[in-house]
């Protein structure tokens, strides 16, 4: 009888939790939205890899895997995710470097500087990738770019240089661009963080270049770790940047990507492709997420 009435009240509550949705019911909204407008679609693309699909309509040969035994197959489809692998990377790491004073500069600064630096930090976000991409085109032109005109006239160069269509104008715009997403994360870590373990550090006869980097990045690494995936992932799966900026010519897995669906109206190939991208992108974060856990943990065990 005991036990009966003890029962009781856990089931009752195990079902008042049911109801109440643990604290999710706000959340289902946007769950839906979701997967109505994210999943589902990222669903169907990947779906067209594995048919075929003649004038907009799958043909009766059903499942296959011709389509993505022919991406895997192609040599180079596996050179233009090695350009698109090595190209995040740079990108990636230029943008950490170039990150990271900002971020360390902001936590120092107070009153207006501080807001002034926020505001240029976010206002390029307010402006479409497509645009500043546009500009990069406007600056790296030919000899009626800007950069080249300044330095023909400044005499520092005698001929025009030839960075538009390049891989360097490529990185140059993915690092520009993407660079707002790493400082964010360092931005918010390196502004609250606790600086009374660098004033022991300081206290205890280190040097400010080694409580920089036995310190204050450890205590970062999580918002490297994030940022990092972060910007890897935009770089790696950015197309408008290599078309623009990397010429006609030049050409990554998510431009063709493009091509194939847009262009060629290849869905199948593209959906292949597609597969291909997003499977690898998924798999290069989760290294990265996994080694930058493995950093963490050491840099707190350090510490």
């Amino acid at each position: 009888m005991t036990d009966a009435v003890l029962t009781q009240p856990r089931r009752l509550g195990f079902a008042r939790r049911v109801i109440d949705g643990g604290g999710l019911w706000p959340a289902v909204p946007a769950l839906v939205y979701l997967v109505l407008f994210m999943v589902l679609p990222i669903i169907t693309l990947l779906t067209f890899g594995f048919v075929t699909i003649d004038r907009g309509a799958i043909t009766d040969g059903g499942f296959t895997l011709t389509h993505i035994a022919g991406v895997l197959g192609d040599p180079l489809v596996w050179n233009l995710m090695w350009r698109s692998f090595w190209i995040a990377v740079v990108s990636t790491c230029l943008t950490l470097v170039l990150a990271y004073p900002i971020a360390y500069a902001y936590g120092h600064l107070k009153g207006v500087w501080r807001t002034l630096l926020l505001v240029a930090i976010i206002s390029p976000l307010l402006t479409s990738a497509l645009v500043r991409t546009y500009a990069w085109i406007v600056i790296l032109g030919g000899r009626r770019g800007l950069l080249n005109q300044t330095l023909l006239s400044l005499g520092v160069i005698d001929q025009p240089l030839q960075i538009l269509n390049t891989s360097t104008a490529v990185v140059m715009g993915m690092t520009q661009i993407h660079l707002p997403f790493m400082i964010l994360p360092l931005l918010a870590v390196l502004s609250e963080r606790d600086r009374r373990f660098e004033e022991a550090s300081l206290n205890l006869g280190a040097s400010q270049v080694e409580t920089f980097f036995r310190v204050t990045i450890p205590m970062t690494m999580p918002a490297i770790v994030a940022g990092f995936a972060l910007v890897f992932a935009v770089s790696y799966t950015n197309f408008i940047i290599p078309q623009l900026l990397g010429g006609g010519n030049y050409s990554t897995l998510a431009v063709q990507v493009y091509e194939q669906t847009i262009v060629v109206l290849d869905w199948s190939r593209g959906a292949a492709l597609a597969t291909l991208l997003l499977t690898t992108c998924f798999a290069f974060v989760l290294a990265i997420v996994s080694v930058g856990g493995r950093l963490t943990r050491w840099s707190e065990v350090r510490r």
